[in-house]
């Protein structure tokens, strides 16, 4: 049996989304792996889960922002394949069906149809889940240690691997690669480098991997325990919002590393 169509909700319906759950649950071939009424948190979900699907209303009423913005900020951050948006809202023009279109939308299901409902919206979805999956692009995997050159990096690697493992960041996070290419960098020149060297690398724009990395450092204080984030991580973290800005984080692991 194929896995699951994984599924990213964003909707501020409540009604509608408790629809969505209930059908979703009671089927083997969908998995529901997050919901949100927000646009921002709609972005850190796909980048954290990588669904297969994203469902979006367009318009956000009851959470925050709107589905047009949360679609160029999706491009900007350069996910490494392209989830399949099927949108669905209750605005009927025209106009905004193109924007969308041309925004990254696969298909628009108006609401106000007579036969729209969350469950038709999930069969649909069930009809196309080969389509869907076959033609997701492959996510890019953790490079295999045994073909760098350096034994040096492979130590360094391994070290701060372990380090980000004791804070929680977890493997299934872009970021956390980039992260620990970027260290290794600053170890080894001894000084700041551009995190160009490290977009070079994997073939990225600059902005979507620092995007990445510092997602990465926000989902881990949002999620981990925070007496083994006090107990591994020992600078003070001076960001207004209480995580670490990626400058923060990297140069301590720098220094910290350099130092043993």
């Amino acid at each position: 049996m194929k896995r699951p169509l994984t599924i990213l909700l964003v909707e501020d319906d409540v009604t509608e989304c408790k629809r969505f759950d209930n059908y979703i649950d009671i089927l083997d071939d969908m998995q529901l792996v997050a919901v949100t009424n927000n646009a921002k948190q709609a972005l850190e979900h796909a980048i954290d889960h990588q669904p297969d699907v994203i469902i979006l209303d367009l318009e956000l009423h009851g959470g925050g922002g709107d589905g047009l913005t949360f679609m160029a900020e999706l491009k900007r951050a350069q996910l490494p394949y392209s989830p399949f948006i099927l949108v669905t809202t209750n605005n009927i023009h025209s106009m905004i069906h193109e924007r969308a279109r041309r925004s990254g939308a696969a298909f628009i299901m108006a609401k106000s149809q007579l036969d729209y409902s969350p469950e038709s919206a999930v069969d649909f979805l069930r009809d196309s889940k080969d389509f869907i999956q076959n033609n997701r692009h492959k996510v890019q995997e953790t490079p295999d240690l045994s073909t760098l050159s350096s034994d040096k990096q492979k130590r360094l690697i391994t070290r701060i691997s372990a380090e980000m493992d004791r804070i929680g960041v977890s493997p299934k996070l872009i970021g956390r690669n980039y992260l620990i290419d970027y260290i290794v960098i600053l170890v080894e020149e001894s000084s700041s480098v551009p995190t160009a060297m490290v977009a070079q690398k994997y073939g990225k724009s600059e902005g979507s991997v620092r995007f990445a990395m510092q997602n990465a450092i926000d989902v881990t204080w949002r999620t981990s325990d925070i007496e083994e984030l006090a107990k591994n991580y020992t600078a003070r973290v001076n960001s207004e919002k209480g995580v670490p800005t990626l400058a923060e984080f990297v140069f301590y692991y720098r220094d910290k590393i350099s130092i043993e």
